[in-house]
This record gives C-alpha cells, structure tokens and sequence, in this order.
C-alpha cells in the first residue's frame, strides 16, 4: 500500500542545474518525460492555460509510467490573491486538481522547478502535491572543482583547476560552463593552442557585471562572507554553506515567544559576528536585518509580546555580541573550515 510521492519540488538559485537533476532522474528511470516551461502555460485566451495542462497530463497518463517536469512553476503557480479570477489562476486551479487526480495506479511524478519558493500558493505546497522539497545549493569549491574539469575535458589547458574553483567562489555550474566558454573563444581570437590564465581572467571580466556572488571575490570579502554564513551556522546548528541565502523558513504555524525570539537572533547572528570579528559592522545580506525587523514589530504590534521593537533588537544583538565573545576562538576555527570546504555543520 505505500504510494510513490505525487510531486516533487527543486528548488535553488539560477544555474544550479534543475533542470539537468529532472533529466538526470528520467534517464535514469528510463521512462518517457514530458517537459513544459510556467510561462507556457500562460495564455491571452481565457481557458487555453487550463487546456493546455490537462493535456500534458492525458499524454503523460497515457505514456505511465512517465516524469512531468515543470520548470519555472512561479510562472503559473504564484499565490492566489482572491480578488479576481483570472486566467493564470484558472491554470493553477486545473495544474491542483490534476495533481489530486491522480490514483495510486497512473504512476506519473511531477517534478518542478522554482527559484521562488516563497511567492508560490500554499496548495501547490501541501502534502499530496509538492510535499518532497529538494534544495538545491551553489556548488561548493569540491563541486566547482569536478565542474571545471569536466568543461576542460579533451582541452588543452595550462590553468591550475584547484586555484581557479576557489577564486570562482559563487559561481553556479551555468557560470562556470560560461567562464570556461569564454575564455575557450577568447583563446580562439588569439590565435592560441591552449588556453591560458589571461583567457580566465578576460572571460571572469566580461561575466563579473551578474549577481555581486558571480564575479570574482577578493580574499577579504571572502571572509567577510565566511565569519557571516559560519556564525548563523554556530546559532541555527544547522548546515551552512558559503553561498546559502536568508535562514530555511519555518513550518511552524504557532510560534512561542522564545521561538520568536530565537528567529531574530538566527538572523541577526551573520552580521553580529562579522562585526564582533573583523571589529566593525559590514553592509552584508540586508535582507536577514530587514527580517530580524519584521518579526520584531510583529512581536510588538500584533502578539504585544514586548513593548519597543528596537529595544528588542538592541537586547538580541548584546546577547550576540557576548556568546561571540565568548566563543571567538572557536568561531576562528569555524571560520577557517568554511573557507576550506565551503561549509560548515555544528552538532547541538
């Protein structure tokens, strides 16, 4: 009686490669799959979003045991705001009950992917649709290692691959197949047999002007990024890696004071020990502060938990402050495993 998952959600930045993981799962399962981007499903003519879903799913039920992969499912599968009913929400309202339409017997797996994990309808996240999440990070320096060799396989090069992967400190696989592309073709504009550091180094300079992370980090920011994602790593004890973004959200639906609490200081925890660290606060993922705020005025002005929501802040932050003080040494020595393999996991 044990069922298969109905759905399964990839979820990760840009160029991780989710959609190559959906092929990969395919092939190896060697049945037929069946691929369609969000945007796709999304029409001028009312009705033909919802039509053109619930002909993917008559194929891929024809064709069972079959993959539906879905990539970009923001595009269609965004939170339903209730004020209007408008094509794109007749399309996730067909992409729902097609997914509750299935019987044990259809084999059919959907597998979509987002990097808005956020934005997407609490029904498309509920158990019995998309209830197996997979997270899919940035490479780390081991992965970025194999990336680049695999792209400078049968290639004559003279780069030293350990010393390029830890200067590509961000780059997704996509990134690293574009450096390598690059600087494949500067090769070819001089004339050149091999390719040589200037090659790279021309590449990184016309593919730096992306996301901050994708271009080229100095040393310093390096650290800087290494004491931050190492201290939320002390206070969540959770694994963290050098390039993970914001604290994993929570299920939770009623919260305790403590546990509110808690979550203003795993977010305030990065730039807390990078300012007790390096001896000075640093401009550094203001999104994790804009957060630490929002829980605070909640606590304040809906749960009236506390008086001040600055206060608040100010008394986690002192809090902070004395447990790095207090485990500086230890922090160091987190600090240097984080910038070494990129990351980090304390055992609580």
């Amino acid at each position: 009686g044990v069922k298969l998952p109905h759905g399964v959600l990839l979820v990760g930045p840009p160029g991780v490669g989710k959609t190559l993981i959906a092929k990969a799962v395919a092939g190896e399962a060697s049945v037929p799959f069946f691929y369609q981007s969000g945007s796709s499903f999304v029409h001028i003519y009312v009705g033909m979003g919802a039509k053109r879903v619930r002909e993917l799913f008559t194929k891929a039920k024809a064709h069972s045991p079959s993959i539906v992969f879905i990539d970009e499912i923001d595009a269609i599968g965004k939170e339903r705001t209730g004020t209007r009913n408008d094509e794109r929400e007749a399309t996730l309202n067909e992409l729902l009950t097609q997914m509750d339409g299935f019987d044990g017997s259809s084999d059919v797996i959907v597998i979509a992917a987002t990097n808005k994990i956020e934005v997407l309808d609490s029904a498309l996240l509920r158990a019995g649709r998309f209830d197996r999440r997979v997270f899919v990070g940035l490479p780390t320096l081991i992965d970025r290692k194999k990336i680049i060799e695999l792209y400078l396989k049968e290639k004559k090069h003279d780069i030293d691959i350990t010393k390029l992967a830890a200067r590509c400190a961000g780059f997704s696989s996509a990134a690293l197949a574009t450096l390598i592309n690059e600087a494949l073709l500067n090769m070819i504009k001089r004339d050149g047999k091999s390719i040589i550091e200037e090659d790279i180094q021309t590449a990184a300079v016309k593919i730096e002007h992306g996301k901050k992370e994708n271009s080229i980090l100095s040393e310093q920011e390096r650290e800087v990024l290494a004491i931050y994602q190492t201290s939320k790593a002390f206070i969540t004890g959770k694994k963290v890696s050098l390039f993970d973004e914001g604290i994993q959200k929570s299920d939770r639906v009623y919260y305790s004071k403590s546990a509110m609490r808690q979550r203003i200081k795993e977010y305030l925890s990065g730039s807390i020990g990078v300012e007790v660290l390096k001896g000075e606060p640093f401009t550094i993922f203001e999104q994790d502060i804009k957060e630490a705020a929002a829980i605070a005025k909640e606590m304040v002005e809906k749960y009236a938990m506390y008086a001040d929501a600055a206060i608040l802040i100010d008394e986690v932050k002192n809090e902070l402050r004395n447990q790095f003080n207090e485990n500086s040494l230890k922090l160091k020595e987190l600090t240097e495993i984080m910038l070494d393999i990129e990351e980090v996991e304390i055992e609580k």
